[in-house]
């Protein structure tokens, strides 16, 4: 059994001839025509996906072909090829799965949008350029994906250009994002110049003795930096962009001004996906540094708890979700830092779904709530919006990692992998990364909670919101561009206060009913279906994918992975656990219950609970209190990031522009430009008082120049 080659171009040609047709010709096949093509694309490549992932899984051979010869020089060949292995398919079935059901979710979402068939169009696209990305079979094709998912992610975040707001969002994911580009194409570079080749296969086979054994380059004269360390952290500084890890986190929240499908899309199963695929497909590179999986685990640490802070005072439905979506990746480049990259990828898988649940979710509840985003305007909704309200319970079970849902067995084993590795490395980042990734069970587990409470139980707060609109029964309406906006946050007042009285959006422009009312089936069918695999593929997958037996856990099978991630024995963390601890999935929930993660996430619930539905008018109280106010104004000003960034950087940038404006026009134009030419003037008036036309003048300046040159013959002739 042999996986085709016209198989894997169909998977993906067919999401960017649906983009093409949509983008082109939308206005002559109209809104319907725009979103069938789009779908039936992404549904072939879904389906043929899952039927390669079928042939690997009965023993068909990995694929690494090259199908087209891009260009030659010097040498060199680049090329455009496919590497097809498990973890390659694995991330093919999560991209086009849930990018299907954004689709169909788009109808319902975005039906009054006047861009409709533009909107269809740009996420074919995401969809191909992201297939690319880890189909690739080299650094060169990486790099198109990359900058592919890049380019695509600008104009979806900016997708509603006419808003100021809309518009600095997708500026600033760009430019953010290129700062990490930076760095990944200087490790690519690298990899060029040792390798000589670009080619995964040829440089995964010759890492160890290229680059393992000690080499080592002068950055600066008389500093030795390690080949591997340098190539993988440059490599990473890329990752940290695409996947939003501290300090290159700036732009993901701001993404939120895109649609809410497009959230979905890039924070489930695209964009930021990106940078945790590429670092585990690059293991056999980044096993050869410590240094650089040091780097690694100490980024994602902090990324993984100190955004989950942030999440904590968020009012703005979807800003929660994105906040979480940052802590998340934090957990999977723990992960990674800690040799579990198998574990880094199998939570990649999982969260797709659950966050892709929740994201489409908040998307849900802002059609019933006539497109207001401000939870303190929400409450009481579960009643009107019952398949919504238990899908997002769903989706928070499983985020919050409570066992026998995906979202634990994922997170759970990068926890028990973090412990292990603190335990055996003498290094204190080791120790850094497992109590920030434990600690974040239980912020991970507060701010979900706060949500649901402040969203579907308590006090009906949207009756005033709703007044703003004109009542017109229980027609659907969704979402448009006029309408979105990012809801106002009163920084004086804690944040998520439901008792408080902040007004955010601006009246809606659709007509609205005097209630909340359950979405359609557009909507709601892809929530359902996204709920099943939150709630049972964690149960399933997890013995095959991670500790390489069978679904109950008793007969030794290939691990999952094998071939395409490379981790060495020592290292293997996960290896260690399955001979420790790995009894099967049930034995490994019924121990989830007695482990502190548990506890603490257990904890962040009561603690949301007593706050947002015992208690509701506490937070306001809390926050007179001087610690707390001062630590909600830390967060609040997310530790001064976007200042740094937006004031430090680009401010600095724009000073220093200006200064060398300013001395340019000065020095360089009026000095060195301006200044030449002035002389130039000054002497050609000065010779041009010469030629005066008389010729007595010129007789006069002959006879001059004559006894000038008889003095001079006089003096040397003596």
């Amino acid at each position: 059994m042999e996986i085709s080659k016209l198989h894997l171009l169909l998977v993906v040609l067919a999401p960017l001839f649906g983009a093409i047709v949509a983008g082109l010709f939308g206005r002559r096949i109209g809104r319907v025509g725009a979103h069938s093509v789009t779908i039936l694309g992404v549904g072939v490549s879904c389906a043929l996906s899952i039927f390669v992932l079928w042939q690997l899984l009965q023993g068909a051979s990995p694929f690494n072909q090259n199908v087209y010869t891009f260009f030659q020089v010097a040498g060199y060949d680049a090329h455009v090829g496919f590497m097809v292995d498990k973890l390659t398919a694995m991330m093919m079935v999560v991209v086009t799965f849930v990018s299907l059901l954004v689709h169909v979710y788009t109808i319902g979402y975005m039906a009054d949008d006047p861009g409709y068939q533009r909107f269809f169009s740009y996420i074919s696209l995401f969809t191909f350029s992201m297939l690319m990305l880890v189909m690739s079979n080299n650094f060169l094709q990486l790099f198109f994906g990359w900058e592919a998912v890049g380019l695509v992610s600008y104009l979806l975040i900016g997708f509603w250009f006419k808003r100021p707001s809309a518009i600095f969002a997708n500026l600033k994911a760009f430019l953010v994002n290129r700062v990490g580009d930076f760095g990944f194409l200087l490790g690519i570079a690298g990899v060029l110049y040792w390798f000589g080749t670009l080619d995964y296969a040829t440089v995964f086979a010759n890492a160890a003795s290229e680059i393992g054994a000690g080499q080592s380059v002068q950055i600066i004269q008389g500093q030795e930096w390690s080949v591997a360390t340098l190539i993988c952290i440059c490599l990473f500084i890329g990752a940290m962009g695409k996947s939003a890890q501290v300090p290159l986190h700036v732009w993901l929240p701001d993404s939120m001004e895109g649609p809410t499908p497009i959230s979905a899309l890039i924070h489930a199963a695209t964009m930021v996906t990106a940078g945790i695929f590429m670092v585990a497909r690059m293991s056999p590179l980044f096993e050869l540094s410590e240094t650089a999986l040091n780097f690694v685990l100490f980024i994602g640490a902090t990324t993984a708890f100190f955004t989950g802070l942030i999440g904590i005072v968020q009012n703005d439905i979807k800003r929660v979700v994105a906040y979480s979506t940052l802590s998340q990746l934090g957990y999977m480049t723990v992960a990674l830092g800690v040799s579990a990259y198998s574990a880094a990828v199998y939570h990649l898988m999982t969260h797709a779904f659950f966050k892709a649940l929740l994201f489409l979710a908040a998307g849900s509840v802002i059609i019933g709530m006539h497109h207001e985003q401000d939870m303190r305007k929400m409450g009481g909704l579960r009643k009107y919006m019952p398949i919504t309200f238990w899908t997002s319970v769903i989706g928070t079970l499983a985020l919050v990692g409570t066992p026998f849902f995906s979202g634990f067995y994922s997170k759970d084993t990068i926890i028990e992998a973090a412990a292990h590795h603190a335990h055996e490395s003498p290094h204190w980042v080791a120790t850094y990364g497992y109590w920030a990734v434990l600690l974040g069970a239980f912020v991970t587990s507060f701010y979900s909670f706060r949500l649901l409470y402040m969203t579907y139980f308590g006090e009906e707060r949207f009756h005033e919101a709703l007044a703003h609109g004109h009542h017109h029964g229980d027609e659907y309406h969704a979402p448009s561009a006029v309408v979105h906006g990012e809801t106002s946050q009163d920084h004086d007042i804690l944040p998520g206060d439901p008792s408080s009285d902040v007004h955010g959006n601006a009246p809606a422009a659709h007509e609205s009913s005097a209630h909340p009312h359950e979405s359609p089936w557009v909507v709601t069918l892809p929530l359902i279906l996204l709920a099943i695999p939150s709630i049972v593929v964690g149960f399933l997958t997890v013995g095959p994918m991670l500790f390489g037996t069978d679904i109950m856990g008793h007969v030794a099978q290939t691990p999952f992975f094998l071939g395409a991630i490379d981790v060495s024995p020592a290292s293997d963390v996960l290896a260690k656990l399955k001979a420790e601890m790995w009894h099967g999935p049930v034995a490994f929930a019924l121990h989830g219950f007695m482990a502190p993660a548990f506890w603490l996430a257990l904890a962040g619930f009561a603690l949301a609970t007593y706050l947002y539905l015992l208690k509701p008018t506490l937070p306001a109280k809390i926050a007179a209190f001087p610690p707390f106010a001062l630590i909600a104004r830390v967060l609040n000003n997310k530790y001064g990031m976007d200042d740094l960034w937006i004031g430090g950087f680009a401010g600095g940038g724009l000073l220093l522009g200006k200064f060398s404006r300013k001395h340019d026009e000065k020095i360089i134009d009026g000095l060195f430009v301006n200044g030449s030419a002035r002389i130039v003037d000054l002497f050609s008036g000065l010779l041009r008082r010469t030629q005066s036309g008389y010729l007595y003048h010129y007789a006069f300046a002959m006879i001059l120049g004559l006894i000038a040159l008889l003095a001079v013959l006089i003096k040397f002739w003596r």
